[in-house]
């Protein structure tokens, strides 16, 4: 997940109508319209409203200063198969879209990173297909994430992809021949797959008129160079020709992805001189034809142009950690004594070597997003999300095919392709896209321009909130309240943490937390947040006992469960459930209940039901709605789902069965603060989900 230079020289529509309704029992009611494809238009970036990845956006609000920018769009990264369903406690591809329209975004950002042979000059981004493995790139990776993207529910959104960062331009500078060439590089040119590969995801993503396709192309410290320009416009042509794709396939072009090239260089022009030399004589400069990523970015379109591009094409450039602000930045030119004096000292990039891309010291958070900010240029992102490491410094075992590169390492002295200097690589790095504190604090700190103003801004984080205390609680729910803070400029929210983790943030001094477990212990804090990003200590913390619940099952039954759909806000309830026997005796599955408590909220109080799929077969599935007639936070009503007959065996599963329910006037449902609702989207122990045999309570936790 990231990408380095070299020197040659030196509003979810719940798709009632999916097609699994086939597969279950009809309804008795319309079906709402799936949404329309959008036009596609220009540049996808102007007047539209882009996806906040809350994954990211809790990792940087938690960290000091954080708060000023972790409401800013970034890109989602699928650097492996696993990715495309989710691993982990990561979203997956379509919980992340589903996410995006809860948020009312009509932008989503996402990058196509697992070719064959990925990264072949860096070992921290090698993946996890071989050289030769192209089939399984285009059967395994691209075809479900265009599946996934096709989906009429995503219609509305523009879709911005950038298409495999690192692979086309190390067959321009690393494939034999120069300084730090790989002979996995020269593998991959002399097998085609890099182009195939991203031909293959042009053809098939292009496909669809919602998605814009922009291919990376490295950087000017990268491909500035004339004996790479041209040659690099001329591939970047080649594999936008391959595999069925054309030029029309190809929205644009994205400079710098996960690197820190500068985006403008303001001291100093690669046509000054100084004593009748040129900056291009520099040992920073080494006779590129570019000093900074926006002068490059505006070149390489005219290039991309007159070999065939659309004239129409726009350049993205990711300023997520080029800022280089701070004490460090300098406001002039250096001293006239020497070309390298007057460019050392006045360029605003301070790496040691422009070819030095991992988890660089001193770099800082750059330009926020904006749409269309120069000619040529369709927006200003962040496709490398701030915080997201480029590697790790030291060996570390992994499954996800990353391995260790040295220019991770403080410590390693450099190769070619550095010219031969240390890296200025921050120390104790994780592996590549895992969460690198300590870089995003030194991010915000140098960020240009600064965060909270000009000038730097307000500096003074909120005073500490005091006297929390607890104000309610019932067997799924805590309530709180504490004393406001004060702040120079104003808080703006608060952050509620259990147990150390952020689980809410509220703008007002009263925040319940829902979805607990029955006769539970649970720690609180509080932390205040002003708009500039700062963030207070910690509260003194306090505890809360949950109340009991309706009683605990012991026997041998248990139920799984997981969300097939992560909307908590639409107009439908959807999971699919287990039920195994884990005793050593026969079950009959005909006394059998299972019960999933939840509230309608308002709208219609009578309920259509559905078994979309069962293993045993949905005419052996019993469903339907009840209420409770009681008041227990999140469980007014309950699904209640039965069997006609059979036998469960010992040890046996009934497999999978899909369920969905909605209120007869198709009004929409607020899951969040559900009993029974859960988030999981792999099958797991619900502790909360009940199941009864022959009336007693055999598993769970009933409210």
């Amino acid at each position: 997940m990231r990408t380095r230079g070299t020197t040659p020289h030196g509003v979810r529509r719940k798709l009632a109508a999916l097609s699994a309704l086939a597969m279950g029992a009809a309804l008795a009611v319309a079906i709402p319209s799936t949404a329309q494809a959008a036009a596609r238009v220009d540049n996808p970036y102007v007047g539209a409203t882009a996806y906040v990845n809350p994954d990211w956006s809790a990792k940087a609000a938690a960290e000091p200063g954080g708060g000023a920018v972790s409401d800013e769009p970034s890109f989602v990264w699928m650097d492996r198969i696993a990715a495309i369903e989710g691993s982990g406690d990561a979203m997956g591809l379509r919980e992340h879209l589903d996410t995006a329209l809860d948020q009312g975004a009509n932008l989503f950002q996402v990058v196509i990173y697992d070719l064959p042979g990925r990264d072949c000059a860096a070992l921290a981004s090698n993946g996890e297909l071989g050289p030769t493995e192209i089939d399984r790139y285009k059967t395994e990776y691209i075809d479900p994430i265009a599946a996934i993207l096709a989906d009429p529910a995503y219609a509305s959104l523009r879709i911005v992809t950038i298409i495999e960062p690192d692979s086309l331009p190390n067959l321009v500078t690393n494939a034999g021949g120069t300084d730090g060439s790989t002979d996995a590089c020269a593998t991959m040119k002399a097998n085609g797959n890099y182009e195939k590969g991203v031909g293959y995801a042009l053809h098939t993503l292009g496909a669809m008129s919602n998605v814009y396709n922009y291919v990376d192309a490295a950087h000017h410290g990268w491909l500035g160079w004339d004996s790479n320009f041209v040659p690099a416009a001329q591939e970047f042509k080649k594999a936008a020709t391959s595999e069925g794709a054309t030029v029309a396939d190809v929205q644009g072009f994205i400079v710098n992805t996960a690197n820190y090239s500068a985006l403008k260089e303001p001291n100093f022009k690669v046509t000054d001189t100084v004593n009748g030399t040129t900056v291009r004589q520099s040992k920073w400069v080494d006779w590129n034809y570019y000093v900074d990523e926006l002068s490059f970015a505006q070149a390489l379109r005219t290039e991309l142009v007159s070999q065939g591009f659309a004239s129409d094409i726009g350049m993205l450039i990711d300023t997520a950690r080029n800022g280089w602000g701070g004490s460090a930045r300098p406001t002039a030119a250096g001293p006239l004594t020497h070309v390298d004096d007057y460019v050392d000292g006045g360029r605003v990039d301070r790496r040691i070597h422009a070819g030095n891309w991992c988890n660089q010291s001193g770099a800082g958070i750059g330009e926020r997003p904006t749409s269309a900010p120069e000619p040529g240029i369709d927006a200003y992102v962040w496709a490398k999300p701030p915080g997201e490491s480029d590697g790790n410094s030291r060996p570390i075992d992994n499954d996800e095919g990353k391995g260790f590169d040295r220019m991770c390492d403080p410590t390693y002295t450099g190769n070619g392709r550095n010219g031969n200097n240390l890296t200025g690589a921050l120390p104790n790095s994780p592996l590549a896209g895992h969460w690198f504190s300590a870089q995003f604090q030194e991010l915000v700190r140098n960020a240009y321009p600064p965060l909270g103003g000009s000038g730097g801004g307000d500096t003074q984080a909120p005073t500490v909130p005091t006297g929390l205390k607890v104000t309610g609680k019932t067997s799924g729910s805590v309530s709180l309240s504490w004393t406001a803070s004060t702040d120079d400029t104003g808080v703006t929210a608060y952050d509620v943490y259990r147990a150390g983790a952020k689980v809410g943030s509220s703008a007002s001094t009263s925040y319940t937390d829902t979805g607990l477990t029955a006769s539970t212990a649970y720690s609180y804090t509080v932390r205040a947040r002003d708009a500039a990003g700062h963030v207070s200590a910690a509260s003194a913390a306090v505890s809360a006992t949950t109340d009991q619940g309706g009683g605990t099952g012991t026997g041998t039954l248990k139920v799984q469960y997981k969300n097939t759909d992560s909307s908590a806000t639409d107009n439908q309830i959807r999971m699919g459930l287990h039920l195994v026997n884990t005793g050593s005796a026969a079950v009959d599955l005909s006394t059998v209940k299972v019960r999933y408590w939840f509230t309608p909220e308002a709208g219609a109080s009578t309920f259509s039901t559905a078994c979309d799929y069962a293993v045993v077969g949905c005419s052996h599935v019993t469903h339907g709605v009840s209420s409770t007639g009681g008041s227990a936070a999140g469980a007014s009503h309950y699904l209640e789902v039965g069997f006609g007959s059979g036998s469960l065996a010992a040890g046996a599963s009934t497999g999978e069965i899909q369920l969905r329910l909605n209120k007869t006037d198709w009004s929409n449902f607020d899951e969040a603060d559900d009993y029974s609702h859960a988030t999981n989207t792999a099958y797991a122990d619900a502790s909360k989900i009940a199941v009864y045999v022959g009336g007693t309570l055999s598993w769970g936790t009933a409210p």
